[in-house]
């Protein structure tokens, strides 16, 4: 397109579309492969590329020095993602050292196989140094996630000094951490080769040197973990990490619903959201109380709902809402709405006028900080500045003196609350790929986890 008329009116189901089925990351990957093989048919390339449809398997590098507990976390991966475990020893099945481009050419044959295309690979322990993750990138082998394992050289020695191997199968057991409880298992334990404390330093000495040179090759896909911990909280770190999708490059226009009780935050979520990322603030309640201020024909149609503190019909509230949502800072920037919908009818009738948001977060809140948080809210009648007795007291007397409670903010608010959560379950089924968040922390840890939802794609579903 030609950036010199913009802004451009893009049919909203475009955008939806192509984020719904990953269209930008898909192209961004075809052409990736493309620029790595350079195939003598392109065409035919993509084709071939599409019909494999394996874009989200894992593809994970697996590194950490001796004693690190890579291999466990590797097969503990492995079995939980259905994914190929690779190694040097089953690459080469022998103690044989060989050159790189031999390996290369092992490793090469060994991801072309069904198994490996289809259902993904982990690879442990390699690369070992530079020149082979240059190799590895150059030939097309890379990884859409890589782990380093990490750990005190005193630790790691301790432990490799207690590493036995089960002859039969290949397990690996620890005298200290995991240790077999049938008596067959441990008479047959053997201590590996290479596990004295000058070898294991050593091999540290050398780990060292070279994970330096390695690590720049992979500075937005890699994550670090300190392995002196108990091993399963080092497992779920790593699949936690694993099953993430990294931050999309694709053009996003920010449409965003925000759902939650009365004093879940959506307001002050809304405010830093906006404040952040220049999208646009929409709060129904302000909408209506706007049109009511500026005494506007729609505006004294609300009027005797509001004296009669009544819901506003929705026909009224999709009107105002269609309004603002299609001026052209909402188009060109995005929008944060929230406040309406609040049941499936509501969100329905959105959809209906045209508007559809790509991220829908739900904020939960336990209902006795809800009320924790609206009983002991106050209001400065003169500058309009809002306080909380608790978290965010006056910073004088005169200003506490004066200070007053909204009326919404009284004890009748429980009513409002239990009839949301009456109507949430409609609005929950409506929406797909919610994103749940847990509304009762510190505001900012909060904002953190709603913008981390946005700037990451949407999970693909298998």
């Amino acid at each position: 397109m030609d950036a010199t008329t913009a802004p451009h009116n893009i049919p909203a189901e475009m955008p939806k579309y192509g984020e719904k089925h990953h269209i930008f990351e898909m192209m961004q990957i075809m052409l990736q492969e493309l620029l790595i093989h350079q195939p003598e048919e392109p065409i035919q390339f993509m084709m071939d590329h599409l019909q494999r449809d394996n874009d989200t398997v894992p593809r994970i590098f697996l590194l950490g020095p001796p004693a690190s507990g890579k291999t466990t976390i590797a097969m503990w991966l492995c079995k939980h993602l259905n994914a190929s475990l690779i190694t040097l020893q089953n690459l080469i099945w022998n103690e044989f050292v060989i050159p790189d481009w031999l390996l290369l050419k092992l490793l090469q044959e060994r991801l072309t196989k069904d198994e490996c295309v289809s259902k993904g690979w982990i690879l442990d322990g390699l690369p070992e140094t530079r020149e082979q993750a240059l190799r590895f990138q150059t030939s097309g082998i890379c990884p859409r996630h890589v782990i380093v394992l990490n750990a005190p050289d005193t630790v790691l020695i301790e432990r490799n000094l207690g590493k036995r191997i089960d002859p039969f199968n290949g397990e690996v057991y620890h005298t200290t951490f995991d240790w077999p409880k049938e008596p067959d298992v441990q008479n047959r334990l053997l201590a590996p080769l290479g596990i004295s404390e000058e070898e294991t330093a050593k091999r540290l000495i050398e780990y060292h040197r070279n994970i330096n040179r390695i690590l720049p090759s992979y500075p937005k896909i890699l994550k670090v973990i300190s392995s002196d911990q108990p091993c399963v909280d080092v497992f779920y770190q790593a699949l936690t990490y694993v099953q993430s999708q990294h931050r999309s490059n694709a053009p996003f226009t920010p449409k965003i619903l925000l759902c939650g009780p009365t004093g879940s935050g959506k307001s002050l979520q809304a405010a830093l959201l906006a404040q952040k990322y220049g999208i646009i603030n929409v709060s129904c309640g302000h909408l209506l109380k706007e049109e009511v201020a500026k005494n506007t024909t729609v505006g004294e149609s609300i009027r005797p709902f509001f004296e009669k503190d009544m819901d506003v019909p929705d026909q009224i509230v999709i009107r105002i809402l269609v309004k603002r949502l299609s001026e052209q800072d909402c188009i060109c920037y995005g929008w944060v709405l929230h406040g309406f919908p609040r049941d499936g009818d509501q969100a329905t009738l959105l959809e209906n006028v045209g508007f559809t948001p790509n991220r829908v977060f739900f904020l939960n809140v336990p209902y006795d900080s809800i009320i924790e948080r609206l009983t002991l809210r106050r209001t400065d009648p003169v500058t309009g500045e809002r306080y909380h007795l608790m978290y965010k007291p006056p910073p004088t007397m005169n200003i506490q003196e004066r200070l007053m409670q909204h009326p919404e903010d009284s004890e009748e608010v429980k009513l409002k609350i239990d009839l949301f959560y009456r109507n949430s379950s409609g609005l929950e089924e409506y929406y797909d790929n919610i994103i749940y968040v847990n509304g009762d922390q510190d505001p900012y840890t909060v904002f953190e986890f709603i913008e981390s939802g946005i700037i990451m794609p949407l999970p693909v579903k298998n």
